[in-house]
Parts: structure tokens; sequence; C-alpha cells
């Protein structure tokens, strides 16, 4: 089980590393991709302050996105199964959260409108592999 628990944390740290990693040195190109040049044109703002408004705040959530993934490598080496299955409980609220928040809010947004819903499968992927992790826990503990 720990195995898997690792493989898990260092599949999504690989993720969250390479993605904060990108929004921080290639914004712009990560922009175009996702989004198409039009809409990460707008994305950019209209003015000069607004672009570098912008920009920090897209550099500080690849930090932060850069930072737990991190912090996945790290939980990765805990063998205690307590913390796994409380962590990984963690993780599906998290991911759950995040799919309600593009679900409620990101929809309303008319230019992210045709994007949300691939983010919330990737959402729900994500939270999914945890789930997964907990029912193979529990039936090692119960079995």
């Amino acid at each position: 089980m720990a195995s898997l628990f690792a493989a898990i944390c260092v599949l999504q740290a690989v993720i969250a590393i390479t993605c904060g990693g990108l929004m921080v040195f290639y914004l712009k190109e990560i922009s175009v991709f996702g989004y198409g040049p039009e809409t990460a044109r707008k994305l950019e703002g209209s003015t000069p302050h607004d672009k570098l408004l912008i920009q920090t705040s897209y550099s500080f959530a690849g930090l932060l996105l850069f930072a737990i993934g991190f912090f996945l490598l790290m939980v990765s080496f805990i063998k205690d199964r307590d913390f796994q299955a409380f962590f990984a409980k963690g993780c599906v609220l998290l991911f759950a959260a995040m799919a309600l928040w593009r679900i409620y809010f990101e929809r309303r947004l008319e230019d992210l409108a045709r994007d949300w819903p691939k983010q919330v499968v990737g959402d729900l992927v994500l939270g999914l592999s945890w789930v997964l992790f907990l029912v193979h826990s529990w039936k090692e503990k119960y079995d």
C-alpha cells in the first residue's frame, strides 16, 4: 500500500511542479496553448498595470504549485498508514472543492466558459486516484 501512496504522490508532484514551473517561466506560451490566442490576449489585461498585476498573480500561483509539488514529494516518503489515509481523504476533499469552484464560479466567466468542463474532469480524475487508494487500503485493512 505504501508504494501505491508513493506512486500517486510522485505522479501528482510531477504534474504540480511541471505546471508551476511553466506558469512562472512560460506564462504567455501556456496561456496561448491552453486557451487559444484570442482568449489568452484577453486574459493578459488591457493596461500595463493590469498586465503586471495579472503576471505577478500567475507567477505566485505557479510558485505555489511548485511548492505543493515538493510538499507532495516529501509526503510520499511517509510510511504511516493512518497518516496516508488521512492525507488521501484531505486530497479527495480538496479536489472536490476545486471541481465545485469551477462549476459554480469559473463557468460564469465568459472567456473561460469553454474550458471549465475539461478542468473539472481533471480535478475529478486526480481526486479519483486518491479514492482508489482509499478503497485499496480499506480492502487490505479488512481482508
